[in-house]
């Protein structure tokens, strides 16, 4: 009786027969096919409330695209349609989206645990994938988060300048090398009095970047610096990332 009665409260209340209410509530499957697009998304860098309207706008109008991603409503059933991503004609994804989440006008408004967990993965997997130390040689421009060690070469004379943060800041140019190649990196205010020329440092979570043609590392805010050697001539330093390299790779 008491199974009855819940049954049919479940109904009025438009409950499905797994227990999950239509609206703001939604099923297990629902938080793993937000959270896979929240990773999808992170990985392609886009905007997931915005990369989830381009799957509506391809329920609509059967194609749509973002940041490179292509994205085409492939067949509708009677409650879901399935999506086909590609990315330079390579498949990234297929999967169906339920159609009562094609038809909520704010359905992740409820999910921003979604993302910040899928951004955990994302990012722990980047760690596991990554060797502990990168060689020069091997940084391509678009890097991002990459370790390095490498001893200081050069440091040009300090300048100071009027930032887009609308601020004067001190900034130094550091040649660094290691025994593959050199590149250049921005040392800006306090750090330019940390480091001295031949120097062993390491970086960490910094990005390769293009400027005025040149590659060339950046440091974020969360950027870190590590003098490991004062004054070093030698290339013991650059020694040991070459085995903690060779031990990650191996």
């Amino acid at each position: 009786m008491q199974t009855k009665i819940l049954a049919r409260a479940r109904a009025e209340r438009g409950w499905t027969f797994r227990g999950r209410p239509r609206g703001r509530y939604h099923s297990y499957s629902d938080t793993r096919l937000l959270e896979y697009l929240a990773q999808v998304s992170l990985r392609h860098e886009i905007d997931l409330n915005g990369f989830f309207d381009k799957f509506v706008e391809a329920w609509k109008n059967r194609k749509s695209t973002c940041n490179g991603l292509r994205i085409e409503c492939r067949r509708k059933t009677r409650d879901s349609a399935i999506f086909l991503i590609t990315a330079n004609h390579k498949v990234v994804g297929q999967f169906p989206i339920p159609e009562y989440l094609l038809k909520e006008t704010e359905p992740l408004k409820e999910f921003g645990y979604v993302i910040a967990r899928a951004k955990s993965r994302l990012m722990k997997g980047r760690e596991s994938s990554r060797p502990a130390c990168l060689r020069i040689k091997d940084l391509k421009v678009g890097m991002k988060r990459v370790d390095l060690k490498a001893r200081v070469t050069e440091i040009s004379e300090p300048r100071l300048t009027f930032t887009r943060f609308h601020e004067y800041a001190t900034f130094a140019k550091a040649v660094l090398l290691d025994e593959t190649s050199t590149i250049r990196l921005t040392l800006w205010n306090e750090r330019i009095k940390l480091v001295s020329v031949n120097d062993v440092i390491q970086i960490k979570n910094a990005d390769v970047i293009v400027f005025r043609g040149e590659r060339q590392l950046r440091m974020g805010k969360d950027g870190e610096f590590l003098v490991l050697d004062k004054n070093s001539t030698g290339t013991q330093g650059l020694q040991e990332c070459q085995g903690s390299l060779a031990n990650s790779t191996g």
